[in-house]
Formats: structure tokens, sequence, C-alpha cells
């Protein structure tokens, strides 16, 4: 009697565990086989996008360089680039020029002056929208080295800014000498400002209309209706948009090399500029790496702020 107990209990036991686990294990072939179709734009991210990273994070732990025995046969250092980048004193230098170059050109800049564009567009004609649309998206378009050049041609000492403020009696500095950051700020956000202004037109095109005529409705004036419907609906896209410019933002080179080239002295100089220039004028391509996983590891941190501090559901 006991024995047959035990084995009913063992059987009761033992019975939902064999029956989860053949349909446990057709579904996991089920997941494999719709993960199938992934598996050529995993491996060519894998290949493309993770690969470089991943040998950069090499590189930086080596003294690997463009010429000399360090060229052919590469020692592992270990962190000695990490710690001569924190004894350099250009990098804090840098460090701090690329964060206001962030801040001010995409963070604020792009992305205000997007959002603004954008806002204006619901308000206007057919006709204007087009226009506005035109010359906004038209620095978009270029492509980047013509864009720096033209921005070049308009800030330098006898180019378009100084001739225009010539014309009303103005004598205008040699921008590109006197207020570089001030130059490449702008001219970054002439460059990318349609990015940000097509993320919002799509993201304004979401808003429901009865919602936002429901605010209206309860008295909500232009300005409220903004912050606390509008914004909180296309939080998402905000979070999207700032990510992605600022991402952009922080490889920002030709634009910088063509203007300024990182001076007068290191007065522009970004962590873009002063990584190529570690790497390929000073040929020190480990110390170069180094400073691209910095780089690396700012996105990241601006990346995740921005993800935690507007991820749609999150209370402002």
């Amino acid at each position: 009697m006991t024995a047959t107990v035990t084995t009913v209990s063992r059987e009761a036991s033992e019975s939902p565990r064999g029956n989860r686990n053949p349909r446990g294990g057709i579904r996991i072939r089920a997941r494999g086989l719709r993960m199938l179709p992934l598996l050529p734009s995993v491996l060519l991210l894998a290949l493309f996008l993770a690969g470089p990273i991943l040998w950069s994070f090499y590189i930086s732990f080596t003294d690997t360089a463009l010429t000399g025995r360090a060229a052919k046969s590469p020692s592992f250092v270990g962190l000695e680039n990490y710690a001569d980048l924190l004894s350099d004193p250009d990098f804090p230098l840098s460090l701090w020029l690329t964060v206001v170059f962030v801040v001010a050109s995409a963070v604020i800049g792009q992305n205000l002056l997007g959002l603004g564009i954008a806002l204006l567009q619901d308000r206007v004609n057919r006709v204007s929208r087009a226009v506005i649309s035109t010359i906004v998206v038209a620095a978009w378009v270029l492509p980047e080295i013509v864009a720096a050049f033209a921005a070049y041609a308009y800030f330098a000492k006898d180019g378009t800014l100084n001739q225009l403020l010539g014309a009303v009696g103005i004598s205008g500095p040699n921008w590109l000498f006197d207020f570089p950051m001030l130059a490449i700020v702008l001219a970054n956000i002439w460059r990318g400002t349609a990015f940000s202004m097509m993320i919002y037109q799509a993201a304004l095109n979401d808003v429901p209309p009865e919602i936002t005529e429901a605010a209206v409705i309860d008295g909500a004036n232009g300005f409220q209706k903004l912050i606390f419907v509008t914004i909180p609906m296309i939080r998402g896209s905000i979070a999207t948009n700032l990510m992605l410019i600022t991402l952009q933002t922080l490889a920002v080179f030709t634009l910088i090399w063509v203007m300024t080239q990182g001076g007068p002295g290191m007065a522009s100089s970004t962590l873009p500029v002063l990584a190529y220039q570690e790497a390929f004028k000073f040929q020190q391509i480990g110390y170069g790496a180094a400073i691209a996983v910095v780089m690396l590891l700012i996105g990241a941190v601006f990346s995740v702020v921005y993800i935690r501090a507007l991820r749609p559901g999150r209370d402002a």
C-alpha cells in the first residue's frame, strides 16, 4: 500500500514536469526558428559594429603606433594610456570643449530650434511650410565636407558674414580666430537642425487632436497646452532625438577640422580632434584609441540619462 502511494505521488510530481519539457522544447525551437532570419543581421552588426568597438578597446591597452617598433609588434601596456590621458593637460580642456559643443549645439540648439520650427509649421499654410522645410533641410542634405566649406566661407575673416556686417557699417571680428567655439556651434546648429525638425514633425502628427482640443476647452493657453499636453505625449520622441543628435554631435570631426583644425591653439579641439591628432599626427594609435573609448563612455552616459529621464510612462 505504501509503495503504491509512493509510486502515485512520484508520478503526480513528475507528470507535470514530464509534460512541460516537451512543450518547452517545442517553444524554444519555434522561438529559435523565428529568430533565424535575424541571424545575418546579427552577424553583420557583430562584424562591422561590435568588432571595431572591441578592437578599439583592445588597442587602447597597447602601445600601438603608426611607425617604428610598436607598429610592428605592439605591447600590452594595461591602463598606461588612460593614466597618461588623465595627466595630459590638453585632455580636461578637450573634454570640457566637447561637453560645451554637445550641449550648446545639439541639446539646446538643434533640439529646441527643431521643436520650435516643427511647432511653427503647424500654424502656417502649405506654401510657407514647404519653403521653411526646404531652407532647413538644404543644410542637412549637403555632404558634410561641402557644409563644412560653406560654414568656413561664411565665418572667415573676409567671409559672407563680415561682408553683410560691412554693408551696414559694422566691422566684424575674425570669427574663426576670436570666437572659434561660437562659430562651430552655430555651424553645427545650422547643419543638424533639420533632423530634429523632422523627428518632431512626425511626433506632433501622432498627437490626437481631440486631446489638444479638450485642453483648449478647459481653458489652457498655448504655452500650457505645449507644456502639459504636447511635450508629455512626445516624450519618447524627445528622448530618441536627444540621444541621436548627441551621438552624432559627439562624432563631429570634419566640420571642426575644416573650420578651425581645433585652433587657434587648443581653443576648439574637441575629443574627436584630439584623438585624430594623437593617433595620426603624433602616430600614437593606442593613445588615440583610449580617447575614442572615453568618447564611447560619454555617449553611453548621455544615452542612459536620456532613456531614464524621458522614458514613456515616467512621471515628470
